[in-house]
């Protein structure tokens, strides 16, 4: 069956299909030792060779799905230029490659999904399916109902409208309020932009849940593998067919 290369690179697990295109682009990639920068060409998997910067790509190897609980203080990159700790810095003998979906700021806690399942990351990240992902938030400050409703229909933020989302007040303390806050897009510190734009600051921020994933209580620093069941019930959150999913790592 032929599928395009950018396709390829996101099924095998080496990124997301818009990375793809960019390794394209640069040239990093090569099908049967030929070098492609246009990322439309389709490839057979069973017939020809593709590799990414001299390393063969393969879509043989089991699939992986661990569930991180990330502390602050950690990037949730695969890599980092600056040299600071990173998610995949607390995962080990784990084999292959695998990334984060998604990112939670530094300063930011809780749940992150790494895989090398690029068809499955694609579909948490992107807007169109709607996936929920669940915080649980403090901030300085008691905001009024006012505030919240705005924030509840969605505020227009350096130019770009975030999306309407769900606003729950959990606890008040005399200096600080505890909100669960339900966002089905993910922007770039899209919380913490929208409490500063009503005059807040986020005081703490934690992921607890990703679809139907929890972060239960998995003490801050520590990873599990997903059992089958979860990556079923995560594969069909995101608009994907159950039975695709292969053979994975064991519970």
């Amino acid at each position: 069956m032929m599928i395009r290369l950018q396709k390829f690179l996101a099924n095998a697990g080496i990124c997301s299909r818009r990375a793809a295109e960019r390794l394209i682009a640069r040239g990093d990639v090569a099908v049967d030792g030929a070098v492609v920068t246009q990322a439309g060409l389709k490839v057979d998997p069973e017939l020809n060779r593709v590799s990414v910067r001299g390393e063969p790509v393969r879509l043989s190897n089991p699939l992986v799905y661990i569930m991180l609980n990330k502390p602050r203080g950690v990037v949730s990159t695969a890599c980092d230029p600056q040299g600071r700790k990173t998610v995949l810095d607390l995962v080990s003998e784990v084999p292959g490659r695998i990334y984060p979906v998604g990112r939670l700021d530094k300063e930011s806690e809780g749940l992150i999904l790494l895989t090398n399942d690029g068809a499955l990351a694609n579909r948490l990240i992107h807007p169109r399916h709607k996936v929920a992902k669940v915080y649980k938030v403090t901030v300085g400050g008691r905001p009024s109902a006012a505030v919240l409703q705005e924030l509840r229909k969605g505020v227009e933020v350096d130019g770009y409208r975030f999306k309407p989302c769900v606003v729950r007040t959990v606890r008040k303390g005399r200096s600080s309020t505890m909100f669960e806050i339900v966002l089905r897009e993910g922007k770039k510190r899209q919380i913490r932009r929208m409490f500063a734009w009503a005059g807040y600051k986020v005081q703490r921020l934690v992921r607890i849940k990703m679809g139907p994933l929890s972060l239960g209580n998995l003490p801050p620093g520590r990873w599990r593998y997903l059992g089958k069941g979860e990556v079923k019930k995560l594969t069909k959150s995101a608009g994907l067919d159950a039975e695709r999913v292969p053979e994975i790592r064991p519970d």
